[in-house]
């Protein structure tokens, strides 16, 4: 899972980043709107933080330029405005969520998850595809009832191509969603041909038919057919 700070106060931003890195997010911030719009034109976020009081710009705005590039990252309005009109501007705009500042990190936790559950898995918290099951609370995968020993990347590589069942999805893609804007800086993304090839043996161990699908000179594509 993947976020996108957009907070120009950096004890704030530094907070979120430290209680959310634990629970297997990534994280990447963003302390102006212009930086924020760079980012999101460049990639893809599971959920966008934003912040409405920027130095050089309106949050407002930024909803709107996600509306116009017609992209689908999630969003939680995280601000001190604290006014019915704010918040129903924000949510018409096409924010999903809106946090009140201050606000407990477990709670912003517990939003973040809610809204991906929402948005890529109908609001479930076990996900379950045939004899697969992944529990995204508990962090935990298992194969016909039998628990399988995963890391954290697989895990979210694995919720990556359920959620995205039969796309095909580049490497550059996985790379980005499992490392954020550090794939950047990689001299290739074998490392992505690693995880998939580890994650198939597990699942093939266990006894799961084989669901990643290699599309040659594209990527990989999640499909029972």
């Amino acid at each position: 899972m993947k976020i996108l700070i957009i907070e120009d106060e950096p004890a704030i931003a530094n907070s979120i980043i430290e209680y959310m890195t634990p629970n297997a997010i990534i994280c990447e911030s963003a302390a102006t709107a212009k930086e924020a719009m760079e980012k999101i034109e460049l990639y893809n976020y599971d959920c966008i933080l934003l912040d409405l009081m920027l130095p050089d710009g309106d949050g407002f705005e930024i909803l709107r330029e996600l509306r116009m590039l017609q992209k689908t990252d999630g969003v939680i309005i995280i601000s001190a405005k604290e006014t019915l009109d704010t918040r129903i501007e924000g949510l018409q705009l096409g924010a999903d969520d809106y946090l009140t500042k201050p606000f407990h990190l477990s709670e912003l936790l517990v939003r973040i998850q809610a809204l991906i559950r929402r948005k890529n898995f109908s609001g479930n918290n076990i996900i379950s595809f045939h004899e697969i099951s992944v529990d995204i609370l508990s962090k935990s995968v298992s194969v016909n009832n039998t628990k399988l020993e995963v890391t954290k990347k697989e895990i979210d590589l694995l919720l990556f191509l359920i959620g995205n069942q039969g796309k095909v999805l580049s490497k550059g893609a996985i790379a980005e969603h499992l490392s954020g804007d550090m794939a950047d800086m990689l001299d290739n993304h074998d490392f992505v041909y690693a995880h998939i090839k580890n994650l198939k043996k597990k699942l093939a161990k266990a006894g799961s038919a084989d669901y990643i699908k290699t599309v040659y000179g594209l990527g990989y594509k999640w499909s029972d057919e």
